[in-house]
């Protein structure tokens, strides 16, 4: 799919690369500063559902792209490290906005439910973040391929 000439792709992925980490360190946040939690409980619940879709929406317009596309060489092992990345990001961020919506529902709870809600939106918000961070950088690096510095 291509909006205006571009491919979609090309598009949504800059608010996959903005949000989802944006989100995964406002888990963060949630999940360490407890007196943080009152106020960021929605908009991180809001921001971990758009961020979710935002990866799912590139994931799925990667894939189309892909299939436009054929990719050789050197060009070709880039693409297949960042599909495999993206596929880790996706379900990382489908655990992580599962595990914000449910801290968001359940902010009330205290003790043992408390706990465990924030170790695994933390341990959630972490596999994100790194995900994140490591698929934006292959995508970079096939979106640079042959550019000289």
């Amino acid at each position: 799919m291509e909006i205006n000439g571009l491919p979609l792709h090309a598009l949504v992925v800059h608010a996959a690369v903005v949000l989802t980490p944006l989100a995964a360190l406002s888990g963060l946040a949630y999940a360490v500063v407890p007196r943080w939690r009152d106020w960021l409980r929605w908009p991180l619940a809001v921001l971990a559902v758009v961020a979710l879709g935002s990866v799912w929406t590139a994931y799925l317009s990667g894939e189309q792209l892909e299939r436009a596309n054929q990719y050789g060489g050197e060009l070709a092992a880039l693409v297949e490290t960042h599909e495999g990345r993206a596929n880790i990001l996706r379900w990382a961020t489908t655990a992580f906005s599962a595990a914000a919506v449910a801290a968001a529902g359940l902010h009330r709870r205290e003790g043992p439910v408390r706990v465990v809600l924030a170790v695994v939106l933390a341990l959630a918000a972490v596999v994100t973040l790194v995900y994140a961070v490591l698929t934006g950088d292959a995508g970079a690096q096939i979106a640079w391929f042959g550019v000289q510095g």
